[in-house]
């Protein structure tokens, strides 16, 4: 099965059709500009991210967990060089998403102290590292599980009532954009890696089980008011520089049987999303996919200006992620810009930075009101 599963229809029962999705803009060279703020920014007056370390701007940062980002190297290309918690050396697709929809430059974690009414009001990320659609993936590394994302979430709605009425609050979640993206974590940690499902699931019952999670999520975001609601699939898992240097052999090469997974996984979530979807009224439900783009990267890398795919930046790039990329140990590539990948699970900020360029571009459509 391949992830590149046709993409959920808008729910039009009974509320206004789309407008025309917006036309593509040239793709992003070498080296993407800043972020330029549409002018759709009245559509979508929140952004609400759920799901794992790819959104995470910083929740682990107030939790017990190993899982973190807080410190250099870490956000050495973010505004003021501070270590955010965000798994990256900038920026991730949370805040680009937000900026290039005119929202505000990035999106605040939930969990950090001192937010103000207006950080609160365009909204934030629950998103927490190390987190899955499997109950079980964020139990092992102590991060905060999906059903406790969703119950911050109401924390929060609570909290949008008190600033500003219910009637105001409704209209904030309902026209949010609402973003989910979780599964690498099951796959590449829960089951291939820790093992700990592959003894009770074959990958095909497991990525149903991911699926059917995935879709129950979306239902309890439509129940607690979110009406614009995109997932984003998993992308090629198996050609992360981890992955390469643990299963692909003295070549490091792709992990197939990742990649397969993943593929198989996201066909499954399109299908288990269109199925949610004809229960809504008046909803957007988007299945994304992100396995496409980000594999044309990988086979494409000049395009992109990337001379290096195989390893990350921070150290040797082979196996180094969260407490063993350090500015203690590790030594940092020379050009961080020609690395697709920042350590060796996730991609750099301008990676992230061109993934985020063409979801807007070409992913958007569906979301925008008439």
């Amino acid at each position: 099965m391949h992830a590149s599963a046709n993409r959920l229809q808008r729910v039009t029962n009974p509320g206004p059709a789309p407008a025309p999705e917006p036309k593509p803009c040239p793709s992003p060279g070498p080296n993407p500009g800043p972020a330029t703020p549409r002018t759709h920014n009245t559509t979508f007056p929140a952004i609400f991210a759920f799901g794992d370390s790819i959104l995470d701007t910083g929740n682990n940062d107030y939790i017990l967990t190993l899982i973190k980002a807080n410190f250099l190297p870490y956000g050495m290309n973010f505004p003021d060089k501070v270590p955010t918690g965000r798994f990256c050396n900038g920026k991730i697709p949370s805040d680009f998403i937000a900026d290039y929809l005119g929202v505000k430059p990035v999106v605040p974690a939930y969990l950090r102290p001192g937010l103000t009414q207006e950080d609160l009001l365009t909204g934030v990320s629950f998103a927490s590292g190390g987190s899955g659609y499997d109950p079980l993936t964020p139990i092992v590394v102590s991060a905060i599980s999906m059903s406790k994302q969703l119950t911050y979430f109401q924390e929060y709605i609570e909290k949008v009532k008190g600033f500003v009425g219910k009637e105001k609050a409704e209209h904030i979640i309902s026209k949010g954009l609402a973003l989910v993206v979780a599964g690498s974590d099951d796959l590449a940690n829960t089951y291939y890696g820790e093992h700990l499902e592959e003894f009770l699931y074959d990958i095909d019952t497991y990525t149903s089980f991911m699926a059917s999670s995935a879709a129950s999520f979306a239902m309890q975001l439509y129940e607690s008011g979110a009406r614009k609601i995109g997932f984003i699939g998993v992308s090629p898992i198996g050609c992360i520089p981890i992955q390469r240097t643990t299963r692909g052999g003295l070549t490091r090469k792709c992990a197939d049987e990742l990649n397969f997974a993943a593929q198989l996984f996201n066909s499954k979530l399109s299908t288990s999303l269109n199925e949610v979807a004809k229960t809504m009224k008046n909803t957007t439900l988007v299945y994304i996919d992100i396995y496409s783009s980000f594999n044309e990267m990988i086979q494409n890398p000049k395009k992109y200006g990337f001379d290096e795919i195989d390893r990350g930046c921070c150290g040797t790039g082979l196996v180094e992620l969260g407490p063993l990329c350090n500015k203690f140990t590790s030594l940092l590539c020379k050009n961080v810009s020609s690395f697709m990948f920042w350590d060796s699970y996730h991609p750099t900020e301008r990676a992230y930075k061109i993934l985020s360029q063409k979801f807007v571009e070409n992913d958007m459509g569906p979301f925008y009101d008439n």
